[in-house]
């Protein structure tokens, strides 16, 4: 697109960005502070590595809204190819590090590391977005269409599932479907292919103990208050323990090594029981703002990639903070899907801020729409007839 036609960025889009990130390393301190001091003799340790992680991503979001979005394509099957590569190699002993049972890092010697799964989330939206674009009027044949992306994500889920990390398998998929949804794929592939998904789910999840014992501890928690449903018991006391204006900040009683992944996977519910519902119900606002500006970047943008690329990046962020919100809240089993920008976690932070970066290009470049009655319904839709 011609220089002359870039603007200002939408900074509605980055306000909600900025406030839930100040907003997270508040909370990361005041959850992690007693277990910081316990495990490491400083109660600010997670803070300190989390406000590392906000510079750099706050750098990587500045870098990446300065680089025309049309760009990234040039780059994609390379991208690919090292996210693919990076999710194997993670599970080869010596390179992939094993915490809490799983093997999902990199590490790189002293307090960083690496967790290819949240890079292949941005990897999977540029590919599928090229990909989408560029088969135009062959979304409508399964062969070329649709089946390519499938088992790209299919390849990916497999090695995630690996680790194992059956919740980012799982968003793997949502965002896959939801893009094809949005491209103009034919509803009757995109209803055989979910059809043919459940088995394959239902595999997954009774193939583990520890998956069976969680989605028994969803349907009642209660039937094993000390074992599985131990995490969403916690959970619940710690978001009921708030009330309207909660107990005050730092003035959580579920810190106190009650609730586990208390910074990280459960933060949401510290963050509950501290500022109470009026705390969560603006987290929530501001998610729904951001995922607004974000989707109306997409209905903006000036060509079918980028229209794709914003929905796509916006789906990616919005359904794991649906994801996260609804297991802390008991709405949905235990996935282990941080909170953007309020969970503490480097690679998470880094690749979400990226993905803001992307976002804030789009909208540089997007073309004034008039909305009215007649448009309004097919405004959602973006693409579903490909242009």
């Amino acid at each position: 697109m011609d220089p002359l036609h870039r603007r200002a960025p939408d900074y509605w889009l980055v306000l909600p960005v900025i406030a839930l990130a100040g907003l997270g390393l508040v909370m990361v301190y005041s959850a992690s502070s007693i277990v910081a001091g316990d495990r490491f003799g400083d109660p600010a340790f997670f803070l300190k590595r989390q406000t590392i992680w906000v510079v750099l991503g706050s750098a990587a979001a500045a870098l990446t809204h300065r680089i025309h979005y049309t760009h990234l394509r040039r780059f994609t099957p390379v991208l690919l190819a090292l996210g693919l590569a990076s999710l194997a190699l993670v599970l080869v002993p010596g390179i992939g590090r094993v915490a809490g049972g799983a093997r999902r890092w990199i590490s790189f010697g002293g307090p960083f590391s690496f967790q290819p799964a949240e890079s292949f989330k941005l990897i999977l939206a540029l590919y599928l977005s090229n990909f989408l674009t560029h088969r135009g009027l062959r979304l409508g044949e399964w062969r070329r269409g649709v089946l390519p992306p499938i088992l790209t994500t299919a390849a990916a889920a497999w090695l995630i599932l690996l680790q194992p990390d059956l919740g980012t398998a799982m968003l793997l998929g949502l965002l896959t479907v939801t893009m094809l949804f949005i491209a103009g794929v034919r509803l009757i592939h995109l209803v055989g292919l979910l059809v043919s998904a459940l088995p394959l789910l239902a595999l997954a999840v009774f193939s583990e103990e520890y998956r069976r014992q969680r989605i028994f501890a969803f349907l009642d928690p209660w039937a094993d208050a000390q074992g599985a449903g131990f995490h969403i018991i916690q959970s619940l006391l710690a978001l009921g323990s708030g009330g309207l204006f909660g107990v005050g900040l730092g003035g959580s009683r579920q810190k106190f090594f009650y609730l586990p992944e208390r910074h990280t996977d459960f933060v949401f519910s510290i963050l509950g029981e501290e500022l109470g519902l009026l705390g969560t119900g603006a987290v929530v606002l501001l998610f729904a703002l951001f995922a607004f500006r974000g989707y109306r970047a997409a209905r903006r943008a000036p060509d079918r990639y980028g229209s794709l690329l914003a929905a796509g990046l916006t789906t990616m962020i919005l359904v794991q903070a649906i994801m996260n919100i609804g297991v802390t809240s008991g709405l949905l089993p235990i996935t282990g899907i941080p909170l953007p920008w309020v969970s503490f976690g480097g690679s998470s932070m880094l690749f979400t801020m990226i993905a803001v970066g992307i976002l804030l290009n789009i909208s540089q470049y997007g073309k004034d729409v008039v909305r009215s009655a007649a448009t309004a319904s097919s405004d959602f839709a973006l693409a579903r007839r490909p242009r």
